[in-house]
């Protein structure tokens, strides 16, 4: 199965969604605005990207609070203000990918 952590106003995470959908892949949808990832997941990612690199620089959350003026711990803010990540983060059987990818869920959803 595949996860793909992500918001339903991400116009990305909407088309992973609808990939999934279209090729008949089993998938699990975590909206991070209706729930919080849990210490395993955020383990699983960070084990897979650096923690600066998931951090959406150009989103609108980042801008408004100012994190281009200030030190920060990123895991920390991640784990703080989930608003913060790339989207969407797919996962599948301890492999990670940041980003829409068809390449990536049509091999893992077949594996």
């Amino acid at each position: 199965m595949i996860q793909i952590i992500g918001t339903k106003k991400c116009k990305e995470t909407a088309k992973a969604i609808r990939t999934c959908k279209e090729q008949r892949l089993e998938y699990q949808f975590v909206d991070l605005t209706e729930r919080a990832l849990s210490e395993g997941e955020w383990r699983s990612i960070f084990q897979g990207y650096e923690p600066l690199s998931l951090i959406d620089s150009q989103s609108a959350y980042y801008t408004k609070e100012g994190y281009a003026f200030r030190e920060f711990d990123p895991q920390e803010e991640l784990k703080e203000h989930p608003q913060l990540l790339k989207t969407p983060i797919l996962r599948s059987k301890g492999r990670v990918h940041v980003g829409f990818s068809v390449d990536i869920l049509t091999s893992w959803g077949t594996n």
